[in-house]
């Protein structure tokens, strides 16, 4: 098992874009599984390889029983629906702020042996798969906020008790995810 530390909200490797995979070798295989087993050991949906201090376009989740990966990924919505729920960070551990996310996306890429895949997901995977591209362009989920919501937010997350750290080492333990319901009013 390779469980790597994941970054926290504050580290600048999050707000730099991902450079694309162009070598599909041993070392990218490496990162696959250490990208999959630090997620399981936080208990995740998904985890970027940026969360890990890998500027690469690669992302792994597990949602629903199902674990997977994309390499250089490309999403699209299917529709136009979108959802509001709780969503949570493994580099902002602990809380979870209601999101807007489509309902359903259209995922295309590559397996980490260079083979193309497509995914199509609705729900939790769609939101993974948003989540987790968002983190490839150096995007976190409280930026996707309204304004108002996301002043609340990060006015919260000042307070934090991890503020300072630059990263922690999963231990298999859940992590504590209280929602935190920030009124625009």
């Amino acid at each position: 098992m390779s469980v790597t530390p994941i970054r926290i909200m504050g580290d600048p490797v999050l707000r730099t874009p991902a450079a694309p995979v162009v070598d599909f070798d041993k070392e990218l295989h490496q990162l696959v599984a250490d990208l999959t087993d630090t997620m399981h050991a936080a208990g995740g949906a998904g985890l970027a390889a940026p969360q890990i201090g890998v500027g690469l376009r690669v992302f792994t989740w597990y949602v629903d029983g199902e674990v997977g990966h994309l390499v250089n990924p490309d999403v699209v919505p299917v529709g136009e629906d979108v959802e509001r729920d709780a969503e949570g960070c493994l580099s902002i551990p602990g809380y979870r702020f209601d999101c807007d996310r489509y309902l359903t996306v259209a995922a295309t890429g590559w397996d980490m042996h260079g083979e193309p895949i497509r995914v199509e997901g609705s729900h939790k995977l769609a939101r993974a798969i948003q989540h987790e591209t968002d983190h490839l362009d150096g995007v976190l989920f409280v930026d996707r906020l309204d304004a108002e919501a996301r002043e609340a937010a990060l006015s919260v997350l000042a307070g934090a008790e991890w503020q300072g750290h630059p990263s922690y080492v999963p231990d298999g333990s859940p992590l504590p995810a209280p929602v935190v319901k920030v009124s625009p009013h």
